[in-house]
């Protein structure tokens, strides 16, 4: 099942609007990228558990 992350459910000062969206492990993976380069969080385990909890179940929009 696909997963989502969206910045713009998360308090940030530079309002950003990226969304992420695959596999769990791919939005992990770019998910913590993001964080660390564009929001300045440091990568630990603790950090990457609370990203995890963050995701979300990816709802396909109907045409």
């Amino acid at each position: 099942m696909r997963k989502i992350m969206d910045c713009r459910e998360y308090p940030s000062e530079i309002g950003c609007t990226l969304t992420i969206a695959g596999e769990e492990d791919e939005v992990m993976g770019a998910a913590v990228q993001h964080a660390v380069a564009v929001h300045g969080e440091e990568d630990s385990q603790e950090f990457r558990d609370a990203l995890r909890g963050m995701l979300k179940p990816e709802v396909a929009e109907n045409a």
